[in-house]
């Protein structure tokens, strides 16, 4: 699998889909105060996760930390997750925390 695209090689392949990005998800959606970033940060781990879209989880897991979330809690969420998601949607988000795993990025 190849690495997720950063803000800088998204905006050199796909400039429009990189603004779109910036403005209406992070610029709009993510600043909406109904819910909080650690709020979004869950319901977008989960989303990943359920989805198979581990490509995106590793930014995204560093995002959750940012936004408060712990490994502790993070681990959690994946755990949880296992009983709904299934249980190889888990594991392999789970492997998203290893450092050294390089495998879901």
């Amino acid at each position: 699998m190849s690495a997720s695209l950063d803000r800088d090689s998204l905006a050199l392949i796909a400039p429009k889909l990189a603004q779109l990005t910036q403005d209406v998800l992070f610029g709009d959606i993510w600043a909406r105060t109904e819910l909080s970033p650690r709020e979004r940060s869950l319901i977008t781990l989960a989303a990943l996760t359920a989805l198979g879209r581990v490509q995106q989880l590793p930014w995204h897991i560093g995002f959750a930390r940012q936004n408060g979330l712990t490994t502790v809690e993070i681990t959690e969420v994946f755990t949880h997750l296992a009983f709904y998601a299934g249980w190889p949607a888990a594991v392999s988000a789970i492997s998203c925390l290893a450092e050294e795993d390089k495998s879901c990025q």
